[in-house]
């Protein structure tokens, strides 16, 4: 009903079937590891030290629905 989601789940279909190739690069499998460390919450530690001000991870990505462009 909402013509927002409906051309969302349009665009997806249009995405090639393999997009990620088995055989990587050196450097591409040490890109995908770094971005694979920065994607996880903050610890709990440093929303004691800003005083709950820094609350979440604002860089946070999912895997679907936003895409690393390389």
């Amino acid at each position: 009903s909402d013509p927002r989601v409906s051309s969302r789940r349009r665009r997806r279909s249009f995405l090639p079937a393999v997009t990620m190739p088995s055989h990587k690069t050196f450097r591409i499998k040490q890109k995908l590891a770094k971005k694979q460390r920065q994607n996880r919450p903050i610890p709990y530690w440093i929303r004691m030290r800003t005083d709950n001000t820094i609350r979440y991870n604002a860089k946070r990505r999912h895997w679907r629905r936003t895409k690393l462009g390389f």
